[in-house]
């Protein structure tokens, strides 16, 4: 599956600058583009905190992965569950921290293969049939108004196919990738998106990404 062609200037119409003060930045793309070095990076130019989103993975994902089985809707939704509340939660942190008027975010990576899944990501929908649950983008059923984007690591899949050789010890296998690929909507298109090149390096993937978002910097 070749890479989807990407515009040579970031999206138009992503500006954060002046929407909510509270925002959750996505990290996002298939495994092997980079997500943990470009969501650290970019979490450090913002000055906000940035969490790893395969640490938030269920012991049992973990165990399908390693094993190079891919994971299903039904075992990626409380994942994703999880991420949210997780985004809202160092978003809470802050907020009690902090009275004052600069924006406050996190950063997170994931895969957010599916559009479905950008939307759990966004607080859009809930998953499951239980009543009690809340619905995403709530904590404890309280509302949250956080905002967020995508940042979206796009390369071809000749590029991830080597990259993801060279990784030692990750529980993510190359064969799995096809699969990913497969799964693979692009969100480009979708309200506040920014894509941005594998094949550059880090730093100017952070600045494509920050100038895409329009969000003041430390």
């Amino acid at each position: 599956m070749p890479a989807i062609p990407i515009n040579d200037q970031p999206q138009s119409g992503v500006d954060i600058s002046q929407a909510a003060r509270e925002v959750f930045i996505v990290v996002m793309g298939v495994s092997g583009t980079g997500k943990s070095t470009l969501g650290t990076a970019l979490a450090e130019k913002l000055g906000m905190p940035y969490v790893e989103g395969d640490d938030l993975h269920p012991k049992s994902n973990v165990d399908k992965m390693s094993s190079g089985v891919p994971l299903t809707d039904a075992d990626r939704e409380p994942w994703l569950r999880t991420i949210r509340l997780t985004a809202e939660s160092r978003i809470a942190e802050i907020r009690a921290l902090d009275s004052g008027v600069r924006k406050r975010g996190v950063v997170i990576t994931c895969s957010a293969l599916k559009r479905y899944y950008r939307d759990i990501l966004r607080g859009k929908v809930r998953f499951g049939s239980s009543s009690k649950q809340p619905p995403y983008g709530t904590s404890n059923g309280v509302e949250s108004d956080l905002s967020t984007y995508f940042v979206w690591i796009n390369g071809s899949k000749e590029l991830l196919e080597e990259r993801i050789g060279k990784r030692q010890g990750h529980f993510f296998k190359a064969s799995m990738l096809e699969s990913q690929m497969r799964t693979l909507e692009s969100p480009e298109g979708e309200e506040g998106v920014v894509v941005v090149p594998l094949e550059v390096d880090t730093d100017e993937q952070v600045r494509i990404a920050v100038e895409g978002l329009n969000l003041p910097q430390q």
